[in-house]
């Protein structure tokens, strides 16, 4: 379920429960909402309230980690395409096959991960188009003395590192809330609504204030969402150091 579906399912779970704590106040006989009932319920509701903040805050403070890693190994892997581009050039002229071929693997990257306007994202655990054909460029090439064989081995390990960053990022993005959590929280959050409309007067302000809350929770799960999805929600991470490190390979 995408992270629109879940915070639109969020949502009605949150404004539900407090037009069925309005309408429990209507049904409910006069004793059970006496001052010390409400009293009571205020100071259950009130620790269910606290721990559900923190949750919260805990889930957009790891969201916000995960985001902020990936915005930092793309940031690494884009410095690096450069640097093996210059060592290929360092290395001489038989590597202009290598350079043609590197230059070709970034452009595929931008275009799976950032696609046009109305294509979907490529899935990242699929394969590089050209990475094996670079390693292999690489690879064959035939050093004739050592400061070639230096540049060879130099190049092979930065193309290794790129790719263990890339595996790097698509574990951290297949790294989300488990449902069972999810779950868990939004009955917390629903329980609290619901105490809302039990003890609240029923008019028009309190009915807007709650409906304002129920969305702005819901956004905030949309939020934590879309941060753990960098390359395919509504917040992406930014792809001007692969677009900067493109613009400076061939040169």
């Amino acid at each position: 379920m995408s992270s629109i579906a879940t915070s639109s399912v969020v949502f009605p779970f949150m404004f539900g429960g407090e037009l069925f704590g309005m309408f429990l106040r209507t049904v409910l006989p006069k004793e059970p909402l006496s001052s010390e009932s409400t009293d009571v319920v205020r100071m259950g509701m009130g620790l269910v309230s606290t721990m559900s903040a923190l949750v919260l805050s805990l889930l957009i403070s790891g969201a916000k980690s995960s985001y902020d890693a990936q915005t930092v190994a793309l940031t690494g892997a884009s410095a690096r395409i450069i640097m093996l581009d210059r060592a290929l050039a360092y290395y001489g002229s038989e590597t202009k096959e290598a350079r043609e071929l590197l230059r070709s693997c970034v452009v595929g990257v931008l275009e799976r991960a950032w696609p046009k306007p109305g294509e979907s994202p490529y899935p990242l655990e699929g394969p590089v188009s050209g990475a094996a054909a670079l390693y292999d460029t690489i690879e064959g090439l035939a050093p004739k003395d050592d400061r070639q064989r230096a540049i060879k081995a130099e190049a092979l390990n930065i193309l290794m590192g790129l790719g263990q960053t890339r595996w790097l990022v698509f574990e951290q993005v297949s790294t989300s809330i488990t449902r069972p959590f999810l779950i868990i929280l939004v009955s917390w959050l629903a329980t609290l609504f619901i105490s809302f409309g039990l003890v609240a007067p029923r008019n028009g302000t309190v009915v807007t204030s709650l409906l304002v809350a129920a969305l702005s929770v819901s956004t905030a799960v949309l939020l934590v969402l879309n941060l753990y999805t960098p390359f395919s929600g509504l917040i992406k991470i930014s792809n001007a150091p692969l677009r900067a490190a493109l613009t400076q390979l061939g040169k």
